[in-house]
């Protein structure tokens, strides 16, 4: 018998969304063109970032 697995997406959906917020954030506050190049980068990584910081919270 097969088994039917049905598989929607909705994470990759919550994380583009915020990957663009996070660029229009981080590239529109940049002061120079590096800072910007840096934002694109926590722009990437800002799920890293957030349980990094949360953990950090938690543990001190």
């Amino acid at each position: 018998m097969k088994k039917n697995v049905f598989q929607t997406g909705q994470g990759g959906t919550v994380y583009a969304l915020g990957l663009i917020g996070a660029l229009v954030f981080y590239i529109g506050n940049a002061s120079s063109f590096w800072m910007g190049v840096a934002g694109f980068f926590q722009a990437l990584f800002w799920p890293a970032f957030l349980v990094h910081g949360l953990f950090e919270f938690l543990l001190t």
